[in-house]
């Protein structure tokens, strides 16, 4: 497992993961106009986007429907298996501990997130359940492309909605 902030790749390889980013926040600026906090995934396999998602809790009165969640389902379906072992998951927010598992469970291989999240992350953030000595899959993480993107985003939801 690697929490890496941009040190050590190559120019050709952030710019890589920063538009896949954009692709994510498309997502969750869905998720900010139907008043859903902004998060967006997408699934990313062969250098296709396969699995898309938002978060859609409020819409579907469901507390699984994380945009992370409804990502890998999508990518699942897309191939129709659920493991998702060469894929990399973009994600706009550090994922929750539902979706950290929901990652582990699917052998996504690789995570990118934007933001981080200090009070509920499960990938480096609050907790860390990507990565151990009694798992039998480990993710690689990126973290902090487009990071003030991802959280100016957040902010602004938050201060309109919850204020």
């Amino acid at each position: 497992m690697t929490v890496d902030n941009h040190a050590g790749f190559s120019m050709l390889s952030q710019d890589s993961h920063a538009h896949w980013m954009e692709q994510a926040f498309r997502e969750a600026e869905k998720a900010y106009v139907k008043k859903e906090i902004p998060v967006g995934a997408i699934v990313v396999l062969n250098n296709q986007i396969i699995g898309r998602g938002y978060n859609q809790r409020e819409a579907l009165k469901d507390p699984t429907a994380h945009a992370e969640i409804l990502a890998i389902t999508a990518a699942a379906n897309h191939l129709s298996d659920w493991r998702l072992k060469d894929a990399t998951l973009y994600v706009t927010l550090e994922p929750c501990p539902m979706c950290a598992g929901a990652i582990l469970n699917a052998r996504i291989p690789k995570l990118v997130f934007g933001a981080d999240d200090h009070d509920h992350g499960a990938c480096g953030g609050a907790t860390q359940l990507c990565s151990g000595k009694f798992l039998n899959h480990k993710v690689e993480i990126i973290g902090g492309i487009l990071e003030s993107k991802c959280k100016s985003i957040l902010d602004s939801f938050f201060q309109e909605n919850r204020s």
